[in-house]
């Protein structure tokens, strides 16, 4: 009898093991999709801009939260592991800014292009690469995205041209990967950009030139987060319009806040594109919580009550998850279990990053060419050699 009663003992406490959640998810009925309201952008030189309402399915919201949850998890860890001294050197962290990444992805085809400045690591995410190979690359591990070799400001993926560390450099190249698009006939187009604070170098206005003149489908995109490093754009720009910087190239002011606004708007400005009327420039209004990069503490030059602001009105995810679950997309308790899957990739990844070895030094001259025989490459002085694989 004692033996029967621990059997059905141990089937009931089966039983109640499994999460009442999963259960309730799973019995409810969700909507298959919900129509809202987008905020207007504002336009220079169009007639008409992307719509002003727009379709979210129940698949497409669930992705959107995952990832854009996944973004920020991954930079609060990125801090963490900075502040304990296991990422090193330049680090600059994107948290409050995930509607731009993952709306801009939203927006374009994988074979479309993007490049950016030195705040990557969400687009390097939303690109395709794991959060595995992002982790380890900011703590130089040999199974880093780039092999360990370019931290913070230097990751890559397919159609994805990083990462790059000179403020502003990235724009003249993306309106050379735009040409590359034009000229070898292919319906592509390059997301090129930058921040309020790289918008006043010169070289992005030679790009506006360049790409107007012959017609590129470019889409320079300015991340304006209202501050260059510690300089509000109002004391750094003598017209904050953003939008209107290309004069003779059209415009778009959009909430950068809101991801359904990001999507809508980029799939305007790459329709643009493609249809031969040359570049459009997108202005995205964000706003980032952490300081500019990890030795500014942030709050020198803004207050912590406009910063708790920001993230109580507008952040983004809040805004997402508050459209799904008041339209019945999702339920609370299912976007509750997507954040405790996103916590454990998280922290898994971060173990990984931790644990993978550092490339050797005899790699140091490796992957400088992407398919050349091998060669030696001189080190600081003539008598250091290393060689170089592809």
């Amino acid at each position: 009898m004692r033996k029967m009663l621990a059997a059905v003992s141990r089937v009931l406490s089966g039983v109640s093991q499994k999460p009442a959640s999963r259960v309730l998810v799973a019995s409810r009925n969700f909507a298959n999709d919900a129509t809202f309201e987008i905020k207007k952008c504002d336009l220079h030189r169009l007639e008409e801009g992307p719509p002003v309402t727009t379709v979210l399915t129940r698949e497409d919201g669930l992705k959107y939260y995952r990832t854009m949850q996944t973004v920020r998890r991954m930079e609060l860890k990125a801090d963490q592991l900075y502040k304990q001294k296991i990422i090193r050197g330049f680090c600059h962290l994107c948290d409050g800014q995930e509607a731009c990444c993952v709306g801009l992805e939203a927006g374009i085809n994988p074979t479309d292009h993007l490049i950016t400045a030195y705040r990557a690591h969400g687009f390097t995410f939303t690109r395709g690469l794991s959060v595995r190979e992002i982790l380890a690359e900011l703590t130089g591990r040999r199974g880093g995205c780039a092999k360990g070799k370019g931290g913070s400001m230097h990751m890559y993926a397919k159609n994805f041209y990083g990462g790059n560390g000179i403020v502003g450099a990235q724009v003249p190249l993306g309106a050379g990967i735009a040409l590359a698009c034009k000229y070898n006939g292919k319906d592509e187009v390059c997301l090129t950009l930058y921040g309020d604070g790289a918008a006043n170098q010169g070289q992005i206005f030679e790009a506006y030139n360049m790409a107007a003149l012959w017609k590129l489908p470019c889409i320079f995109i300015c991340e304006n987060n209202r501050y260059g490093m510690g300089t509000s754009v109002e004391r750094a720009a003598a017209s904050t319009d953003y939008y209107k910087r290309g004069d003779f190239i059209p415009g778009l002011r959009v909430d950068g806040m809101d991801i359904l606004c990001v999507r809508e708007a980029t799939r305007f400005a790459a329709a643009y594109c493609r249809s031969g009327k040359g570049p459009i420039l997108m202005e995205l209004q964000t706003y980032r919580y952490h300081g500019h990069s990890m030795s500014d503490p942030g709050v020198s030059y803004r207050t912590r009550e406009e910063i708790q602001e920001v993230r109580s009105k507008s952040d983004p995810i809040m805004l997402l998850k508050d459209r799904m679950v008041n339209s019945n997309l999702a339920s609370v308790e299912e976007l509750k279990e997507i954040d405790v899957e996103v916590r454990k990739e998280i922290e898994d990844a971060a173990q990984f990053a931790t644990a993978d070895p550092e490339p050797p030094l005899e790699e140091l001259g490796y992957h400088i060419y992407c398919s050349d025989p091998p060669f030696e490459v001189r080190g600081a002085n003539q008598w250091i050699k290393f060689k170089s694989i592809s």
